[in-house]
Formats: C-alpha cells, sequence, structure tokens
C-alpha cells in the first residue's frame, strides 16, 4: 500500500480502536496517520522544468534538458562522462556489455542485492562469482580477494542501504590484477568514499533515480565513467546501437531502447539542485530515529559511522530483529503493517533466487553450513521502516512510537527480556 490514499475515516477509526498500539485518547490525525515505507520530496522548481518541455515540444530523448542532466550529473560525481538511460537496471546492463564481459568471464559481486545486479551478466554468458557480505551489509573484501582466479574480469561493487563498499582495498586489488571495477551507487547518491563521490570509483558506474533516491526522475539511471571509448560504447548501447560513423538503420551490435526522456531529465536538473539538502535531510531523519528508537527491545538499530569514519547517508532506515527474537523480519512487518507503518524486507540473497537454483549455477556447500551466513541472516531478520524525503519530525516520532509499542508487545508475548 505504499502509495495509495488512507482508509476512510470511519474504517480507520474502527481500525485504530481494535489496535491498543495506536488507541489512544486524543485519536489525533497524526496518531491515524497511514506511512508508506516511502515518499518522494518535491522541493519546488519541478513542476516549472518540465512544463517548459511541453511548451517547447521537447518530451522526448531528444531534448535539451538531456545533455543538460549528464553535464550536470559528471561534475557533480568527478566524471568526464555520463549517459543517462531509462533506469538503474539498463545503466547496469550496458556497462557489463560495454566493457565486453561475455562467455565464460567471471564477475564477483556480492550475494546480497537486488537482481539487476546480476541479470545481464549471467544473461550475457558471464559466470557470476558470489561473496557475503558483512554486518555493514557490504560485500566482504577479504572474500573478494580469496575468489579472484585468471578468468576473472570484473568486480561489481554496490553501496548497500547506509554505508559504501570498502573501495580502497578493492580498487588496489583490481589495478594488481587487471580487473575491470564496475560501481553501483545507486543507493549512495551524495555520499563520499576515501574523500570522493560515489559514482566516481568505478571503471563504470552507475546510478538509479527511482522516486526512494535522493533525487528522482520518476524511473531513470545513468552510466557514468572517464574513457572516451567507453562513453562512445555507452551512448550507443543505449539507443540501439545507432552509430554516428554509419548510416542511420545500419548496426554493428545489439543494444538496447534504454533512452531517458527530456521530461525526466527536467525533473532530474530540478532534483539535482537540493541534493546537498536531500543528504542532509536523510542524515536528520536517520539520526532521529536512533534516538527515539534508542533501547527498543527486540531490534538491533544502524550505526551512525562505520569503521573507516564515513557517515551513514541513511538511504533507508534498516533495522535487523534481534536473535533473541523467535519472530523473523517478516512476521515483525506484518505486525506493523496492522498498525499503518510501511516497510520492505531487506534484499533476498542471489544464491537462494529460485530463478538461478533452477539454472543450477551456484554451487551448494556439501556439509549443509552456509557459504554466505551473513546474507541469510539479514535477509530473514532485516527490515526497514517508512525513510522518505518528505516525513517531518512529527512523523518519525510517530513512527518511532508505533515500532517501540509494536516490538514492546512481541518481546512481553515472547518473554524476550528488554536491553
Amino acid at each position: 500500500w505504499g502509495g495509495e490514499k488512507e482508509l476512510g475515516r470511519s474504517r480507520r477509526h474502527q481500525f485504530v480502536l481494535a489496535n491498543p498500539v495506536l488507541a489512544t485518547s486524543s485519536m489525533s490525525s497524526l496518531e491515524q496517520k497511514k506511512f508508506p515505507v516511502n515518499t518522494p520530496k518535491f522541493w519546488g522548481g519541478e513542476k516549472e522544468l518540465v512544463a517548459k518541455c511541453i511548451e517547447d515540444g521537447w518530451i522526448s530523448s531528444e531534448g535539451p534538458q538531456v545533455k543538460e542532466f549528464e553535464k550536470s550529473m559528471a561534475e557533480r560525481c568527478g566524471r568526464k562522462y555520463a549517459i543517462a538511460c531509462a533506469n538503474g537496471t539498463a545503466a547496469l546492463d550496458i556497462a557489463v556489455k560495454a566493457l565486453g564481459l561475455g562467455e565464460g568471464d567471471e564477475v564477483i559481486l556480492p550475494t546480497f542485492c537486488i537482481i539487476s545486479c546480476i541479470t545481464q551478466i549471467v544473461r550475457g554468458g558471464s559466470v557470476p562469482v558470489l561473496v557475503d557480505c558483512g554486518d555493514d551489509f557490504n560485500m566482504s573484501v577479504a572474500e573478494v580477494a580469496s575468489k579472484i582466479t585468471p578468468k576473472t574480469k570484473a568486480i561489481l561493487c554496490v553501496h548497500t542501504y547506509h554505508f559504501p563498499v570498502d573501495m580502497k582495498p578493492i580498487l588496489d586489488l583490481a589495478k594488481e590484477k587487471g580487473i575491470k571495477v564496475i560501481e553501483d551507487a545507486a543507493e549512495m547518491i551524495g555520499q563520499t568514499c576515501m574523500g570522493r563521490p560515489c559514482g566516481s570509483l568505478g571503471d563504470v558506474s552507475t546510478m538509479s533515480f527511482y522516486p526512494n533516491k535522493h533525487i528522482t526522475t520518476g524511473e531513470g539511471g545513468i552510466v557514468l565513467v572517464d574513457s572516451p571509448e567507453l562513453a562512445e560504447s555507452c551512448q550507443e548501447l543505449r539507443n540501439l546501437c545507432f552509430s554516428a560513423r554509419k548510416r542511420r538503420f545500419v548496426h554493428d551490435d545489439l543494444g538496447w531502447n534504454y533512452r531517458m526522456t527530456n521530461l525526466q531529465a527536467a525533473l532530474g536538473l530540478a532534483q539535482l539542485k537540493h541534493l546537498d539538502a536531500a543528504v542532509a535531510r536523510k542524515r536528520e531523519i536517520g539520526r532521529l530515529y536512533s534516538k527515539l528508537l534508542e533501547g527498543c527491545p527486540g531490534l538491533v538499530l544502524p550505526p551512525d559511522q562505520n569503521a573507516h569514519g564515513e557517515a551513514n547517508i541513511y538511504w533507508v532506515y534498516g533495522v535487523e530483529v534481534s536473535s533473541q527474537v523467535p519472530l523473523d523480519a517478516e512476521a515483525v512487518m506484518q505486525k506493523l503493517a496492522e498498525v499503518f507503518v510501511g516497510t520492505r524486507p531487506f534484499f533476498w540473497p542471489m544464491h537462494e533466487q529460485p530463478v538461478f537454483q533452477k539454472m543450477g549455477i551456484f554451487e551448494t556447500s556439501s556439509n549443509g553450513s552456509s557459504n554466505y551466513p551473513v546474507a541469510e541472516r539479514i535477509a530473514r531478520r532485516g527490515f526497514y521502516i517508512p525513510s522518505g524525503l518528505a516525513l517531518t519530525d512529527e512523523d518519525c516520532g510517530e513512527v518511532a512510537r508505533r515500532v517501540r509499542a509494536t516490538m514492546t508487545e512481541i518481546c512481553a508475548a515472547n518473554g524476550v527480556k528488554s536491553a
């Protein structure tokens, strides 16, 4: 129910009365409010820029705002070239093919990620080689080093939820071995790593502008590179492999129609002006939640900094159900849904995806133990609560109140003592 309107007042009133977590004597509108997991924020200026596209007749991918958005994103991320495209999945597809990854090439990536990270690797005939993650939800650098073989051609680093991947040792290793690095920075727009912008660290970097990202174009993505040859390849792959060097409708390769429209780019330009404010607000929301939920029974809260001193960007506010609680994340999320708190589960590991199990592309442990214990644990015990930029402090307070009340009730019912 992430984007639906709230229930009618009479039905909502009955629902609240039936749920002690929500029931209060005052029955204020805030206490009855339904909180989707994400609501995007429009800062002002978006409507005018989008309307101008319509007034000028430039609505397709040929419009000038696309190039302006690409230029602005390249500058913001410290890259020479940016190639705007239809979505973050499209950006990853383009990145994999532009690097020439193909049959038999091994690509190391985390098992804990969204399926779009692996799709083109598999479809292109490359071999995905999985690594577990650490408690920061990012890929294990030690495992990356142990999985490199003569067939390894690329490492896909996926910055996840709160912090960037520990990139320095991976970049050093990749340089030493002659391995390409793809950086998926979809969740870290505006974040830094090693003093550099996320999106500037890979041979090819990608981003997504879905409505839950720090800036949105509705749907949209971007590929970021420094190599002019890679940039040209990405531009052609985005546009059905039309080439400036060939007669129109003559193609040397197969690409996609992954173009971004001028309308989307106009929205992105307006949003980009407020990226610093968006990141600052995300951190305010995250720190407020941590303050309000401190000591909440049955929950493990995210840290504000990682071991490298980088600040949590709180793309989402992700929590874990502690091991003392017999319920998994799905059961807790259902309880929270009953009190109108929207949630989403953490990613489901790639090695446990039914589609890949049917294909038989990942080996299972011979002794029955897990090769990816952290990913399996957090997939079952992790979820995130409403984290959208449109949340007010009052909204955060009410969400935290319901979360705390729900977890207190769950722990009491299951004999779990408060910390």
